[in-house]
């Protein structure tokens, strides 16, 4: 027998069982964001959506690395899942409307909803999209969402202002809060996780009042909606893990939202009605 052979190989048995002892460093978790667009994300992991991300990393036992790509410009946030997440570089995006049908959402993780904003002294009237007051006040809206739908209805989108911070990179959401202020429009329509955050840090003089699911003429306007986590279309298996890590870390995201001033419905008997 050729000892010097026999105790070779059991050093290669031994070494191969050792390593597979060592258990495999952690696949990261790839995120991918707008590096400039605040409250939502930013480099600096300042945004809400990124520290949503860090939640869920931890609940999935995984680190966190970006692919930063602006959601605004040409194609908007459509080309931005088409050339990330369904391009394969990366794994999620942490926050889209929980009916998208271009990606695999998760459960949804919370529901909020457009706003009217306006100055807390005007003291108006305002709580649905045929408010009456409406008809007198100059209101600014965010091109291509449903309340400038709403306002065409209603033909008050010719005294409206359109504002297209969503599509402009480097513009904040609260250009359109400085507008309230300052007086340019007299009250405006927008999504409240968009300028929370700035609201309850700079703008105490404004109140924001949910506007709700309403029906002008047809089907219901939808101003409500559940939001989500995506992954790709043929990727269920991560789906499913983020679905797991919204459930085990369910209270801390809805800490992370609040902490940046976003309204969250948690029931059906709290979230707005359709009327008519």
């Amino acid at each position: 027998m050729n000892f010097r052979r026999l105790a070779a190989a059991a050093a290669v048995l031994i070494a191969a069982a050792a390593a597979s002892a060592v258990p495999a460093a952690a696949q990261p978790l790839r995120v991918c964001a707008d590096p400039d667009y605040m409250p939502f994300s930013n480099r600096a992991g300042q945004g809400f959506e990124n520290k949503l991300a860090q939640a869920v990393g931890r609940a999935l036992g995984e680190p966190v690395t970006y692919v930063w790509r602006s959601t605004r410009g040409p194609g908007g946030f459509d080309q931005f899942l088409h050339d990330t997440l369904n391009a394969g570089r990366c794994d999620v995006v942490m926050n889209v409307p929980y009916a998208s049908e271009n990606v695999l959402v998760t459960r949804p993780y919370y529901v909020s909803s457009y706003v009217f904003v306006y100055p807390k002294k005007r003291k108006y009237d305002i709580t649905s999209m045929d408010s009456p007051v409406l008809k007198d006040l100059k209101i600014g809206f965010e091109q291509d969402t449903p309340p400038e739908t709403g306002l065409k209805l209603r033909a008050l989108i010719l005294h409206s202002k359109p504002f297209d911070v969503g599509d402009t990179p480097g513009e904040s959401p609260a250009e359109i809060l400085d507008a309230v202020k300052s007086g340019q429009i007299g009250v405006a329509v927008t999504w409240q996780p968009s300028v929370g955050y700035f609201l309850q840090r700079s703008y105490s003089d404004l109140t924001a009042v949910p506007l709700p699911n309403s029906r002008a003429a047809g089907t219901i306007e939808q101003y409500v909606f559940p939001m989500a986590m995506a992954a790709r279309k043929n990727d269920p298996r991560t789906r499913d893990a983020l679905d797991g890590a919204i459930g085990k870390s369910k209270d801390e995201l809805q800490r992370v939202l609040r902490s940046f001033g976003v309204l969250i419905y948690t029931g059906p008997s709290d979230a707005p009605v359709a009327r008519g």
